[in-house]
């Protein structure tokens, strides 16, 4: 065995090296430098992330005969999340300096670094045990993540439903896959779409009908959503903060790879309906039952699921723009989201509370709090001038340039969808600017590190809606990439 091989495996090593020392550090360090293992988890992830974007670009690299490969438009996804990551870590500092979490904050970490690495391989995978590897390792270690809080009942509630949920999903993941094998004899990506050829048979349809259920269930699709709101309700703030855009970015890029390498020959006879039909069902239900949530993570987990929806507009194009602009999205969704969950967290920390209710007046008593809450939902909304209107605008676009009658009507769908949203979206900031109560949360200085990370996310919502570099620069590694060779 080559182990030189291990080298194009940069990011995948930097996350490992990480991991290590910071298991070694809350093993082995005296109690007292324990209150410390945050800002020495952040800093360590922040090196990281600063040499992953210097060199963590290999170009392009297979290893290990063609299980694993590397691209520029890999590494650029990875960088993505890393990002999002250094902003949960930022985040999640003063929860996990708490009483409550003392003796679990290394656990939290650890856990967290390996799903990481999981989603790392998920990307980079062009085998399916290599997938499945990375798939077990990115969703196991989230259901200890979910039941962190041990002291409530919720959270222990929504481990159970999560790992159940998770298990069901891989089973059927994994029924598809022994279809796949049986009709291609092989479980190489490139090997199965030259092994099918391009006869649709009914077992075919039936496999990646359990191939895209058991992928579903990573992004919340409907309806494969079921376990979402409770879980994103039940679990620890931070921990729902990582699940509702880390989790999803490597699922949506990973579930693309899948879908355009192994199915693309037979994207207008098999898979194109389906996911049509999956987009509009959860861009739909999404948004209705956001409409009736008062809880402010349930309301948040209902717009991750329309969310998810208009992400997987980038895989209908089938080509580098929606690439590219599906990569865009997940990027602008990070900062949004994040900045929503920073003011939630910083709130449940202080007070408790995570009703819509209690925020009415939050202008008057934390006008920066309300002030970075209303930039999330104006973001989610895609409202004008803000990140978010030009990552739907990127994301509709790639979808109509393929032209048919049916993705413009997908695409009106998903815009009257967009015009519905504002409302629910706009009910936050209704309750923070113009609900004639009086505050319901006291005036408060939230800690300095959730300050930080609220304002990265400010930044990045602000920035992302100005500068276009950032879109060139996803665009110009997407065209460079050789994804979509299948595609029939």
């Amino acid at each position: 065995m080559d182990y030189s091989q291990f080298l194009a495996m940069r990011q995948e090593l930097g996350v490992l090296i990480v991991f290590l020392l910071v298991f070694l550090y809350d093993t082995f360090m005296p109690k007292k430098a324990l209150n410390a293992t945050a800002g020495f988890t952040a800093i360590l992830f922040l090196l990281f992330t600063v040499a992953s974007f210097v060199w963590g670009n290999v170009g392009t690299v297979d290893a290990f005969s063609g299980m694993y490969s590397t691209s520029p438009v890999c590494s650029m996804i990875k960088n993505i999340l890393n990002v999002g990551v250094l902003i949960v870590l930022i985040q999640s500092v003063r929860w996990t300096n708490g009483e409550l979490m003392t003796v679990r904050r290394g656990e939290f970490y650890e856990l967290l670094l390996v799903t990481l690495f999981g989603m790392y391989l998920m990307i980079s995978a062009r085998h399916f045990l290599l997938f499945v590897i990375g798939l077990e390792s990115a969703s196991l270690p989230l259901a200890a993540m979910v039941a962190m809080d041990k002291n409530r009942y919720e959270s222990h509630e929504a481990a159970i439903k999560y790992i159940l949920t998770a298990v069901f999903s891989s089973a059927i993941f994994m029924m598809g896959l022994s279809f796949v094998y049986g009709l291609a004899g092989s479980l190489y990506f490139n090997d199965i779409a030259l092994q099918l050829g391009t006869q649709a048979d009914t077992l075919l349809v039936v496999a990646l009908a359990f191939v895209i259920s058991g992928v579903g269930f990573k992004l919340s699709l409907v309806p494969f959503h079921l376990w979402t709101a409770d879980v994103y309700q039940g679990a620890p703030t931070s921990v729902t903060s990582y699940l509702s855009v880390i989790s999803k970015g490597a699922a949506a890029f990973a579930f693309l790879v899948i879908l355009v390498q192994v199915f693309g020959q037979f994207y207008s006879a098999a898979w194109e309906w389906m996911l049509y039909a999956l987009i509009i069902v959860t861009i739909t239900v999404g948004n209705l039952f956001a409409i009736r949530q008062k809880n402010m993570k349930r309301f948040l987990a209902f717009s991750s699921i329309s969310q998810a929806g208009y992400i997987m507009l980038g895989i209908v194009g089938c080509n580098e723009m929606g690439l590219a602009a599906m990569m865009y999205y997940i990027l602008v969704y990070i900062f949004s989201n994040l900045a929503a969950f920073g003011v939630i967290g910083a709130i449940e920390n202080q007070t408790g509370k995570v009703d819509m209710t209690d925020y009415n007046g939050l202008s008057r008593s934390n006008p920066w709090l309300a002030f970075a809450m209303m930039l999330a939902m104006f973001s989610l909304a895609g409202i004008p001038p803000f990140a978010g209107f030009f990552s739907k605008f990127f994301i509709f676009t790639s979808a109509i340039n393929q032209g048919s009658t049916a993705i413009y009507i997908l695409v009106l769908i998903a815009l009257i969808n967009t015009i519905a949203s504002l409302y629910y979206y706009l009910l936050v900031v209704k309750a923070m600017y113009i609900s004639p109560e009086e505050p319901q949360i006291p005036a408060f200085r939230s800690a300095c590190s959730e300050r930080l990370g609220m304002w990265i996310c400010v930044a990045g919502v602000i920035a992302l809606g100005i500068v276009s570099f950032f879109y060139n620069s996803i665009i110009e590694a997407a065209a460079g990439s050789n994804l979509f060779a299948f595609i029939g």
